[in-house]
């Protein structure tokens, strides 16, 4: 068979394995293949793609895609509502096609997701040389545009020769099945050697189950985290997406209730627990609930679980401003284990740590003081997030309200995708989360563009588990005209199956998140408006706004379109809209929800930081009073060794 041949058959023989206490699973690891043909892999991957679509469909199911760089977020999108079970392999040509898939690569591995990238190269025999589209290096000829993935992939390999196929898929494969050091694997493919012919050993093409690793907890360091959790007096857990990929909430609900510890969460941590529940003190950090950060501010112990302590956790290390704080981190990652300087740093599965820590804290609870501040902070967070969905701004409403209606309008089992702007921010701090599947914001990357694709990936994903006899979830993107306009070539994907993707598209005509934070850095939102031209001073800042339509740009892509107008029932009219999206039928192909809102129209304040640099000297005043409280915040600023 062609090297080629020999991957699609592999790939659509793969199993996931996993046990999660009693409960045993075993799935496709690859259940299809996107791929936009070239002259780099038409006649390799594309055509045998096309012999298993004539001689066994289900082996490997072809998926169309618009972009390479989308095509590789639904799969992100699948592989992280599946926690990490599954996901796609994404065959591109050789020169752009390949290089499209870069942000992807770097996004997935950033974000600790699997995605199997298959970008063809040049001709490994350099027989046709240059050939089209072939970057050209004076200094190193065996360099191409793939090497551009080498650290941007949690693997790379080039299958320049057949016989090295075997090793590559076999590496390439531990590694996306890896929860340890999962990210993006990349394997190269010369054009010719994809049609080049090989002799496979049929062991290679038999059904092969690659088995989650999920280790044990050391019972020597359980014993230190639980001496230590018992001495402390303001305990603080931070739950991060660890912990759903570890299936691991309902141990850390148990130790929640029965210790009384407070949770925050960051990002992908959202979903931990119900937003209502007594112990969640909700989001923290840079765009955390005032809650968590009132907190984390006094905690003298924070239980990391499943967290890579990212920027927007810490508030840029300004978060934890108790001089004794120490932490304890729980993850199976090392790197992340060990983050802060940790004197107790435990790699292993959360569940598994989670078990044995709730035994061993048994009649442990917090005292009486720690209870009743964290009901006061979520009492006092909860009346701010009433007041910020149920003020009613006309004829434009505020983002706050339009968070809120959308909120209301779905069911709890709903899932709620976004990535980029001012929308994830707003939406970690005041989303109200009821179903632990039920959020997926893109953070670690932040990609504009991620919406559409990513959220297709994750409707994917819902229609899986459906039909497998799980929950139906609609899937609700909200993406601001940005991030739109970045990539919504995707629309036309869920058109072509018939998927019902639900997108709540929000224009302000701008860059709503840089804008309020150029105003803060002194820059007067400069660069952030959609306007016209004004040729004399050459600024966009001061024209007209630009007459675009983008609810009329979804529909030429056939997406069936709801204008939300403004005025003084848009909030009501928006809330009707999403039920009735809701409502279409579930092969009725995608629904557009349009709605404008005022971006002057801030979210609650986290009353917390980010650190972004402001210029030392500046002629500009307003610069200069963003220097100045930069400068105070910084001086807030831990190195957090403990």
């Amino acid at each position: 068979m062609t090297v080629a041949q020999a991957v699609v058959e592999f790939l659509g023989r793969q199993y996931t394995v996993d046990t999660v206490g009693a409960q045993e699973y075993r799935g496709r690891l690859i259940p299809g293949m996107f791929g936009i043909f070239g002259h780099g892999n038409v006649a390799g991957v594309g055509q045998a793609l096309k012999q298993y679509q004539v001689s066994d469909p289900a082996l490997m199911p072809y998926y169309q895609g618009r972009n390479e760089q989308a095509q590789s977020h639904q799969s992100v999108g699948y592989a992280r509502h599946t926690r990490r079970r599954a996901t796609f392999a994404v065959s591109t040509s050789v020169g752009p096609g390949s290089t499209n898939l870069l942000t992807g690569a770097a996004l997935a591995t950033t974000n600790r997701l699997p995605v199997l990238l298959l970008p063809s190269d040049v001709f490994a025999t350099r027989a046709a040389d240059p050939v089209l589209q072939q970057l050209e290096r004076p200094d190193a000829y065996d360099i191409t545009v793939n090497d551009a993935f080498r650290p941007l992939s949690r693997y790379f390999d080039r299958v320049s020769r057949p016989e090295q196929l075997f090793s590559a898929l076999l590496n390439g494969l531990r590694v996306l099945t890896d929860p340890a050091d999962t990210g993006a694997v990349t394997i190269s493919l010369p054009q010719d050697v994809q049609a080049e012919s090989l002799a496979v050993p049929e062991e290679f093409l038999a059904e092969r189950e690659w088995r989650i690793r999920r280790p044990e907890a050391d019972d020597g360091d359980i014993r230190r985290a639980a001496e230590a959790i018992r001495n402390a007096k303001n305990p603080l857990i931070l739950a991060g997406g660890g912990v759903l990929y570890a299936y691991a909430e309902g141990e850390l609900a148990k130790l929640a209730e029965a210790t009384g510890i407070p949770v925050g969460n960051t990002q992908a941590g959202v979903g931990v627990l119900p937003w209502n529940h007594p112990q969640s003190v909700g989001a923290i950090g840079s765009t955390g609930t005032t809650a968590a950060n009132a907190i984390a501010a006094g905690a003298d112990l924070v239980i990391g679980i499943g967290t890579r302590y990212e920027d927007f956790t810490t508030a840029s290390r300004t978060a934890f401003q108790n001089p004794d704080v120490t932490f304890i981190n729980i993850n199976v990652t090392p790197l992340d284990a060990y983050k802060h300087g940790t004197s107790l740093p435990i790699v292993a599965d959360a569940r598994k740590a989670l078990v044995k820590l709730n035994a061993a804290l048994g009649g442990y609870r917090v005292g009486a003081e720690l209870e009743s501040v964290v009901a006061a902070q979520k009492q006092r967070w909860n009346a701010i997030v009433d007041e910020a969905f149920d003020t009613r701004y006309t004829p434009l409403p505020s983002q706050n309200e339009i968070i809120g209606a959308t909120n209301r309008a779905m069911d709890p089992a709903d899932v709620v995708v976004c990535a980029a702007g001012s929308l994830p921010g707003d939406l970690h701090k005041m989303w109200r989360i009821r179903d632990a599947f039920g959020y997926h914001v893109e953070y670690a990357y932040s990609c504009m563009g991620y919406e559409i694709p990513g959220g297709l990936g994750v409707k994917r994903a819902a229609i899986a588990e459906a039909a497998g006899g799980g929950t139906r979830r609609d899937v609700v993107v909200m993406v601001g005209d940005g991030s739109y306009l970045m990539m919504h070539t995707e629309l036309v994907t869920a058109v072509a199956e018939k998927i019902k993707l639900i997108v709540v598209l929000i224009q302000n005509h701008g860059y709503a998140s840089i804008g309020a934070l150029s105003e803060q850095l002194g820059s007067q939102r400069f660069g952030t408006k959609y306007r016209t031209l004004d040729a004399e001073h050459h600024t966009f800042d001061d024209g007209e706004k630009l007459p675009i339509d983008l609810a009329l740009n979804a529909e030429s892509l056939g997406v069936k379109v709801i204008r939300v107008a403004p005025g003084e029932t848009v909030i009501a009219d928006l809330e009707a809209a999403v039920r009735a999206a809701k409502a279409a039928p579930e092969d009725g192909g995608p629904v557009l929800i349009h709605v404008e809102s005022d971006p002057l129209l801030d979210a609650p304040s986290s009353e917390s930081w980010w650190d972004v640099p402001v210029s030392a000297v500046s002629e500009l005043e307003s610069t200069q009073h963003a220097y100045t409280t930069y400068t105070q915040h910084k001086d807030r600023q831990r190195t957090l060794l403990g």
